[in-house]
């Protein structure tokens, strides 16, 4: 396996400290009983959100007040081997990289033993509500997102 954005596997994977559990269900499968390509876009979404909400961030997107919220910019998925229904899945996510109004997200799909299902990454950009243009993280947005590692382990 080797997709672009990694450039050393187990340096890579050594990054992630928040993972979320999924079980494949039966309509996530295809006629041939393995995970329709497009699933694990879903399973990178849903782990997103809990990530963003353990953090304390996403609450703030939510309320009716708030004049940002987040888009995913683009999603990539690099899928490792085939997956199927009723499997226990681990979907692990950290923040790669923080720029002024946008963050890479990695994310990296294991299987009960362990072994890597998808990896993906996938550009979030924080949104203005008034101008339609990314909007810059706050210092102290900054600061909890590079602490994000370490702060979703103690979870």
């Amino acid at each position: 396996m080797k997709a672009k954005y990694i450039a050393d596997f187990d340096s890579w994977k050594k990054g992630f400290a928040f993972s979320v559990p999924i079980q494949v269900r039966f309509s996530e499968t295809d006629m041939f009983g393995h995970v329709n390509n497009t699933v694990p876009i879903t399973y990178f979404e849903f782990a997103r959100i809990e990530f963003m909400k353990e953090l304390g961030i996403m609450q703030n997107w939510l309320m009716g007040e708030s004049k940002l919220f987040p888009v995913v910019a683009d999603i990539q998925v690099d899928y490792t081997q085939q997956v199927y229904f009723d499997e226990k899945l681990k979907v692990h996510v950290k923040i790669e990289s923080i720029g002024t109004s946008s963050m890479d997200v990695h994310y990296w799909v294991t299987n009960g033993k362990g072994e890597t299902c998808f990896t993906g990454r996938g550009a979030m950009v924080q949104i203005s509500k008034e101008t339609g243009k990314g909007h810059p993280w706050t210092e102290q947005e900054k600061e909890l997102f590079r602490n994000s590692g370490a702060a979703a382990a103690k979870l």
